[in-house]
């Protein structure tokens, strides 16, 4: 199989691609990245030289070049997004441009060359749920984003549905909860904590720090977009969840501390978000019923793990905070 991997150079694109070659060595992948601030090549040194492996270099919303890449490929899966809530914000338009009319783009190809499409998203088009309720988002739950992140997310959603029922594409979507893990930009909470510590810094912890998200390692995301591409029913929608318990973020830093031996001294509050949800949970049941999705360890063991991995790959954040990252497509690649 050839898949097209969109937005390959970023967080969970590339933990994708590595787990992809590896688990199906068989497999081609054209690695499909415009190469933005979040996007970083260094993610995916260790697999450049691999013969099944390929960059191209270009934005989703360029109809021609997707057009080029996609007639001769089985599969899209799309991760490409600007997913950043601050960063949303700030200013929304690229948001709205790559998550949107990216989208289409990459729905046309997929209609007009067969292709069946994986569209990866959020759990944050639900909205937000009360603190203390035992409700959870599922596949049934009405959109209601918040944010000019979710939002643009929700609306490429409801693009792929229209294509479904309207063309008859071959797509399936997934929501998924907050990834963290190896390989993520240290501007998102879990690993800015951590690089923060190590650097001696303050960790900056949003408004009352009582935030409840569920957290899913990266690598338990990657096999549950596995599990979809071999095994899910096309068409359908499935909810990617971890085993988190409601833990918030205050707690999070907390544990975070605990393992690394510092003081609850670090944490600075810092002014709140604008609209800043309250609690994400995800019933990842219908994943686990149909495609025998489910994590493989709990919460703290995969906090463990990401620690010690940001604590080995020093040199990979520092290049990302000091900007140097940025000159390694040059390097590698020329400017082209």
């Amino acid at each position: 199989m050839k898949l097209l991997v969109t937005g390959g150079a970023g967080f969970i694109g590339s933990n994708f691609i590595r787990y992809w070659l590896h688990t199906h060595p068989q497999d081609e992948i054209i690695n499909f990245d415009k190469i933005t601030y979040a996007g970083n090549l260094e993610n995916l040194k260790d697999i450049e030289g691999n013969k099944n492996y390929k960059l191209v270099r270009a934005d989703i919303v360029n109809h021609d070049v997707v057009r080029t890449v996609a007639k001769d490929v089985d599969v899209i899966v799309n991760f490409a997004a600007e997913s950043h809530v601050d960063r949303s914000i700030l200013d929304s338009s690229e948001f709205v441009r790559t998550n949107v009319l990216g989208t289409q783009v990459l729905l046309e190809a997929a209609k007009d060359f067969d292709l069946r499409f994986y569209h990866i998203s959020t759990d944050e088009v639900f909205g937000s749920l009360a603190l203390g309720s035992k409700e959870r988002f599922n596949e049934q739950t009405p959109y209601d984003p918040r944010s000019p992140y979710s939002a643009s997310k929700a609306a490429s959603d409801h693009l792929v549905r229209a294509y479904i029922h309207t063309h008859g594409i071959d797509a399936i979507i997934s929501n998924c909860a907050n990834n963290f893990g190896p390989y993520q930009f240290p501007e998102k909470f879990i690993p800015v904590t951590i690089t923060n510590i190590l650097e001696g810094k303050k960790i900056p912890v949003y408004g009352d720090g009582l935030y409840v998200r569920e957290w899913l390692y990266v690598e338990d995301h990657c096999r549950a977009i596995d599990l979809m591409i071999n095994k899910g029913t096309l068409g359908e929608t499935y909810c990617i969840g971890g085993m988190t318990q409601d833990v918030n973020n205050l707690e999070v830093v907390k544990k975070i501390l605990k393992i690394l031996g510092k003081g609850e001294d670090m944490i600075e509050f810092v002014k709140d978000r604008p609209g800043h949800d309250r609690r994400y949970a995800i019933d990842w049941s219908k994943a686990k019923r149909e495609l025998g999705y489910e994590p493989q360890h709990d919460f703290d063991t995969y906090l463990a793990k990401t620690v010690q991995w940001y604590q080995d790959n020093q040199e990979w954040w520092q290049h990302i905070k000091s900007g140097e990252y940025k000159n390694y497509y040059a390097t590698q690649y020329g400017n082209e």
